[in-house]
């Protein structure tokens, strides 16, 4: 894990999302968090060490797939037979898939890991800190979406959801851990999965895909087009369906502890 400092940071874009707006400030107290997202080796540890089952396996709940040339409604479709162990629900399984982050995970999948290790899930305004790293540019890495042409996340190129080229090295999800880290060591804070936050969704805040009880998830994915939602940004959020896992959301935990100096 590595140590985010307390202070103030920067919250939200003006430039980008409606639901994104104000640009603001906040103070965030000090805290620890996973320098990449929870991978599949990792969640299995947690599975073999506890017989935990996920929301997904729990009576054929399944959980949300995408595969444009196999599904219609965009690509999206609910299939019973997918789980952790089986993202896409096709029988391939995650067999030689140990680096990727863990996805088709239900928001009370993610919070028993964190309780296992005695930690939590961040709050939006944590994890926002410490993707900006005390930054406050519209990416990570600055104000350029590919600075000098070079795709610094994991994220979808080529027309949404006809084609992926992979221009970033990958389609679909990558080993964490590719992508040069952010200026406190942290892999992946945009780009390859969303991050289930300990937030819920605010009410007054409804847009499409807002339900009941919906968490704030952050970060983007491997799904994000420049054409499509753009929200590969440490300012992009969405409303995630807290009891359905899906193929583009992981997360990674914190932990409210003293830092390194004490």
């Amino acid at each position: 894990m590595a140590w985010v400092a307390p202070g103030e940071t920067t919250l939200g874009s003006d430039h980008f999302q409606p639901e994104e707006r104000p640009r603001r400030t906040a103070f965030v107290e000090g805290f620890w968090i996973d320098r990449t997202e929870v991978t599949n080796e990792a969640f299995g540890m947690f599975v073999r060490a506890t017989g935990y089952k996920t929301v997904a396996e729990r009576e054929g709940a399944g959980g949300a797939v995408f595969a444009p040339e196999t599904t219609t409604g965009g690509g999206w479709a609910l299939s019973p037979t997918a789980s952790w162990r089986d993202p896409f629900g096709d029988g391939e399984g995650i067999a030689g898939r140990d680096l990727e982050p863990v996805v088709l995970l239900a928001h009370e999948d993610a919070m028993a890991y964190a309780q296992w290790l005695g930690r939590d899930l961040p709050t939006e305004a944590e994890w926002e800190r410490a993707a900006r790293a005390g930054g406050d540019s519209e990416y990570v890495w600055g104000d350029e979406p590919a600075p000098g042409g070079r795709r610094l996340a994991n994220h979808w190129q080529g027309p949404f959801p006809a084609a992926d080229t992979g221009d970033d090295g990958y389609t679909g999800l990558a080993p964490v851990g590719c992508f040069p880290a952010n200026g406190l060591g942290l892999f992946d804070m945009t780009g390859n999965v969303w991050e289930w936050t300990g937030d819920l969704w605010p009410e007054a805040a409804a847009i499409p895909g807002w339900v009941p009880g919906a968490r704030v998830i952050k970060g983007g994915s491997w799904m994000c087009a420049d054409n499509y939602c753009h929200r590969y940004r440490p300012a992009a959020r969405q409303p995630g369906d807290a009891s359905l896992g899906s193929v583009h959301i992981g997360f990674r935990t914190v932990l409210r502890a003293p830092g390194p100096q004490a």
